[in-house]
């Protein structure tokens, strides 16, 4: 009678028994939680306002923490803005890449971004307020980490567009330049409105990319 040989079991997939992500000490939770709660405090204070009337005790005030935990994570109000500006970025980035990998071509790309931009600023009510009451000081502080990331990572889209031949080998650093200049004008623009559009204003700053001023539409005639 043939050896009835026992059934194994499959053997697990590779990976299967590493360590998940090591949980957060209690200590570091805490030290996260206060750096969170500072910066939304700092957010909902300039947006309430502005950069200039803001102190560091407003901001203070608007968390419960004590002065000295505060200055265990900021100098300044100058350092919690900058670091408004790098959280900023980090929420529009990873929408970006999304942009990037969905898009077929760079004029798809360029659309796509211009809308998810003008969303996140129409979107996000707090921020949309804070950008309205301090658009000066978002102009100065466009130096910070993340923000210059964030513009490396579209100019290095517009390099990989132009190796692959669907842009011409045009400036990569000064079309980053004025794709960005475009978002942050009319994004200043757009939040001062009454109406806020944000399709319009994708849609406004798409084409004066790809078709340069003559492709713009015009403005009804005002009536009389």
């Amino acid at each position: 009678m043939p050896e009835v040989k026992e059934k194994q079991p499959p053997l697990p997939e590779a990976g299967a028994y590493e360590a998940g992500p090591k949980p957060r000490g209690k200590r570091e939770q805490t030290k996260l939680n206060n750096r969170e709660a500072i910066l939304n405090a700092a957010r909902d204070v300039f947006a309430e306002l502005g950069y200039g009337a803001t102190t560091v005790r407003d901001i203070i005030r608007q968390t419960g923490l004590a002065s000295g935990t505060f200055y265990n994570y900021f100098k300044s109000k100058e350092e919690v803005f900058e670091a408004l500006m790098d959280d900023g970025m980090r929420r529009i980035r990873p929408r970006l890449k999304a942009d990037r990998i969905r898009s077929r071509t760079f004029e798809e790309f360029i659309r796509n971004a211009y809308r998810t931009y003008f969303d996140y600023l129409a979107s996000d009510h707090t921020t949309f307020q804070m950008m309205r009451r301090n658009p000066n000081m978002l102009r100065v502080r466009m130096d910070t980490p993340e923000v210059l990331a964030g513009f490396e990572e579209i100019r290095e889209y517009i390099e990989e567009d132009i190796r692959e031949g669907s842009l011409p080998p045009v400036d990569s650093e000064y079309l980053m330049a004025a794709l960005v200049g475009i978002a942050m004008e009319i994004g200043d623009r757009m939040i001062l409105r009454e109406q806020v559009d944000a399709r319009t204003a994708a849609e406004f700053a798409t084409t004066l990319v790809l078709k340069g001023f003559h492709g713009l539409p015009m403005k009804a005639a005002a009536k009389k």
